[in-house]
């Protein structure tokens, strides 16, 4: 029986062994721009100090002011835009999705940034075009759209069996205080072990909930299937239509903000997303008490254009079991679930990859070099022995463990 577990545990590292060498480059690809997105917002905005100048600015922001600058400024853009309530008094982002300058691309929406009172626009850039977005994609969708993004999520089942093959492989037979010890003026090849089971542990619970999020992002029909599947079903989005033909006379935006807050009082609005310049409805996306999303939250209210009227509203608060889950899997994603603290945890479990790929890489060339006979000669003894093996000492070649 223990010759059958230590045949298998030497076959979970192999495995592991062999995944790491395979994958583990796209691990650290992931960690490292998964670290820097942590803060893309601000690092994109230390990078076009364009809409930096203007972030002291107190100005209430007019948002009827900032809807008609940007049809103006853009005619040929007649379609919906997107206005996002940062909280802060500064530079308002908008985006407008697909510009037919950039058609047959997957996803490339124009992106502006206005300045706080809506008046000029400050920034006109696309979606993949400048670094915090290109990393977004490259960490996303590997810059293959969404096949790329197919691809990542079923990738990310590969990674997660990486992962818990390397605790399985490290799992104790004897001591644990042993398994946990970290041996001073070791020889290199005990140290590498030491640091690599050691940055292991300390990040797997985290790495794993970043796998398993990131899986199920990249894979939302799937998930969606799946937790239905285990009995967490998932909220569908409704189905509105406007109460009167679309016109291009259309309520103000202020008034559409006063009615949305009111649908869902207490909500903070996080996006205003306008009808086409002919009419529609318009779309506010809010975050109430406890939705653990601030960029992103999942309340919604659905108003009527023309009368302002409320067409819809869908509560975070009182989502089924499956929504739920789906509602938390971005900001522990990001971290943003936890404040700054877990933004910088996140941040911190990204260059785990990095550290466990080196020491893995290193530790594997080491034993192989330790294992290899020399070159251009033959062995001091090409008859095997029969008398007992002795224990290779440090310095002496191979470590035993």
């Amino acid at each position: 029986m223990r010759a059958r577990g230590d045949r298998l545990r030497h076959a979970v590292r192999t495995v592991h062994l062999w995944l790491g060498l395979g994958i583990g480059g796209l691990l650290v690809m992931l960690g490292l721009t998964g670290s820097v997105l942590v803060f893309y917002p601000e690092l994109d905005a230390l990078l076009h100090p364009q809409i930096r100048e203007e972030a002291s600015a107190q100005t209430e922001p007019d948002w009827d002011r900032a809807l008609a600058t940007v049809r103006q400024t853009y005619p040929d853009k007649q379609g919906p835009w997107r206005f996002e309530l940062t909280g802060e008094a500064g530079a308002i982002p908008a985006r407008y999705y697909n510009p037919p300058e950039r058609a047959g691309h997957d996803f490339r929406p124009m992106m502006i940034w206005l300045s706080p009172d809506g008046s000029r626009v400050l920034r006109r850039d696309y979606w993949g075009e400048y670094a915090m977005t290109f990393l977004y994609d490259l960490h996303y969708r590997l810059l293959l759209g969404e096949t790329g993004g197919a691809l990542l999520g079923w990738l990310g089942f590969v990674l997660l069996a990486l992962l818990l093959s390397g605790l399985w492989a490290w799992w104790p037979k004897g001591s644990w205080i042993k398994a946990f010890r970290l041996k001073l003026r070791a020889h290199p090849q005990r140290s590498l072990r030491d640091w690599h089971k050691l940055a292991g542990l300390s990040g797997l619970l985290f790495l794993v909930i970043l796998t398993v999020t990131g899986i199920m992002l990249a894979l939302p029909e799937e998930s969606d299937s799946a937790l239905a599947a285990t009995g967490l079903p998932v909220d569908a989005m409704p189905h509105v239509h406007p109460l009167e033909q679309p016109s291009a006379r259309q309520a103000s935006i202020a008034k559409i903000v006063r009615n949305g807050r009111s649908a869902l009082p207490g909500a903070r609005i996080a996006w205003i997303e306008t009808p086409p310049a002919q009419g529609g409805i318009f779309r506010l996306r809010m975050q109430v008490p406890g939705d653990p999303s601030f960029r992103f939250p999942h309340s919604y209210v659905w108003l009527d254009s023309t009368s302002g009227k409320v067409l819809a509203v869908q509560d975070a608060r009182q989502a089924q079991a499956g929504s739920m889950v789906n509602n938390w899997l971005h900001p522990l994603h990001e971290g943003s679930a936890g404040g700054l603290a877990g933004r910088l945890l996140v941040a911190l479990c990204g260059l785990l990859p990095t550290i466990l790929f080196v020491t893995g890489i290193l530790r594997w060339k080491g034993r192989r070099r330790c294992c290899s006979p020399p070159k251009g000669g033959v062995q001091n003894s090409p008859v095997r022995s029969t008398g007992p093996r002795p224990v290779v000492g440090r310095g002496q070649g191979r470590v035993v463990g």
